[in-house]
Order: structure tokens, then C-alpha cells, then sequence
């Protein structure tokens, strides 16, 4: 079997994070956990369930992504698939071995979960993240001949393509720069249908005025800023 770490980006997810670890195969090597400066009980929650725990004290989805590899990059056995899991429990971590199938059975680069219509639990995405995802994967199709169809973050992808990518955005953009720069460096790409239910709690993101401004912006951001890059 391959060597599988998974990274967990988490935001105040006290009442989640356990739910989450708990669901991941018994197949993946490490859980890390990266707290990005919650002030609930994320940290000793995620610990108890046997994740590993970090802190990221810099507020951003792409921080504590890039906390994460970080950390990875320092290990001395490195994985051969990194993937990428929200700690809402949003998704079904007991997914993850249907996410990383292609790219072990058919050697493909990079897998994303697609929150499809038929398989999302009713109210589980909101408006402007439906019409948001939309948005994008046209723009990418119209610019980039893409067949994405969703920006979910649940996400797999080959270790050493990641290292490639030179990821950094630090804030709502983090999944949208993955996929552009996989479509820039040609990377082989399939999405696989996953579900999705209501999630614990209150989304930063989506659940504020501000927070899907913000993060339209920067999505669009990404998709103008490759479109016009040669």
C-alpha cells in the first residue's frame, strides 16, 4: 500500500474534529491536524482521537495547509499521497479510499471530490457556494478547456506533484490555485462523486457576508491571474 498522510486544516471544530479522525481508514499512515488558531477545544480534541496536532497561529485555509506540508516535508520517510479533509464533517472521511483509487490503480495525479447535486444532504451547501463553484469550473473550462466541475476540499494528490504545484496561497484560494496550477502543469485529473451532508456548526466562510465575499474575490482572483499568465 502506499504511504497516505492526511491533512486536516480546523478552525474552532471541537464538536467535529473526533467524528472526522474517527471515520479516516485504518490504511492512512498520519492524520495531522492543523489548529488554525482555534480557542475551543479543537487541539486536545483532535489529540485524544490520535491525530497528529499543529498550530498554525496565522489566520487561512492555505496557512495551515502549508503548515501541514511543512511539516510533512521535514519527515524523514515522505508519503506517496498526501490528501486534503475538511474537519466540519461536512464529507465522509470513510471516502478517502474511493478519493485516492485512481491514483493508485490507474497511476492518475490528482482526484478531486465532487459535491454532486444527487449525493449533497439538502441545505449542505448554500447559494453562493453553489453558484461560486459554478462560476469558477466555467471560467476554468472556457479558459483552460477544464473538466472540473467543483472546488471541493476534499482532495488527493500525488506527493511529489504537490511539491511541484509550489502552492502558496494562504487564504480562500488555496483550492482553486491547486487546480489551476494542475491544469498548468498538465497533471492528470479526475473528480469522483463524493457526499456531503450538513456540517457541525458554523462555516467561517460561506456562513458570513464577508467571509463569501472574500473568498469569491480571491477565487476569481486565481482564475483572471492564469488566464492572462504565459
Amino acid at each position: 500500500m502506499p504511504k497516505i498522510k492526511v491533512i486536516i486544516p480546523a478552525y474552532n471544530e471541537q464538536d467535529s474534529i473526533a467524528n472526522v479522525i474517527h471515520d479516516i481508514p485504518k490504511t492512512v499512515d498520519e492524520v495531522i491536524v492543523v489548529s488554525n488558531n482555534s480557542t475551543d477545544a479543537t487541539e486536545a480534541n483532535a489529540k485524544n482521537a490520535g491525530a497528529t496536532v499543529l498550530t498554525e497561529n496565522r489566520k487561512g485555509y492555505g496557512y495551515a495547509c502549508l503548515k501541514g506540508m511543512d511539516y510533512i516535508s521535514k519527515q524523514e520517510s515522505q508519503p506517496d499521497i498526501v490528501v486534503f479533509l475538511d474537519g466540519d464533517y461536512s464529507d465522509f472521511p470513510e471516502e478517502l479510499t474511493k478519493i485516492v483509487a485512481p491514483i493508485i490503480d490507474n497511476n492518475t495525479d490528482f482526484v478531486v471530490g465532487a459535491r454532486v447535486k444527487e449525493l449533497r444532504e439538502l441545505g449542505s451547501m448554500t447559494p453562493q457556494q453553489v453558484f461560486g463553484n459554478w462560476l469558477a469550473t466555467f471560467l476554468m473550462k472556457v479558459f483552460f478547456g477544464a473538466k472540473f466541475t467543483d472546488l471541493g476540499p476534499f482532495r488527493a494528490i500525488k506527493y511529489d506533484k504537490l511539491l511541484a504545484l509550489k502552492m502558496e496561497d494562504k487564504t480562500y484560494g488555496w483550492t482553486v490555485e491547486m487546480q489551476l496550477k494542475a491544469l498548468k502543469q498538465k497533471l492528470t485529473y479526475i473528480e469522483i462523486p463524493v457526499n456531503y451532508r450538513n456540517r457541525i456548526g458554523v462555516s467561517k466562510v460561506s456562513g458570513t457576508v464577508k467571509g463569501s465575499v472574500f473568498a469569491g474575490i480571491k477565487i476569481l482572483g486565481w482564475i483572471f491571474k492564469y488566464s492572462f499568465k504565459k
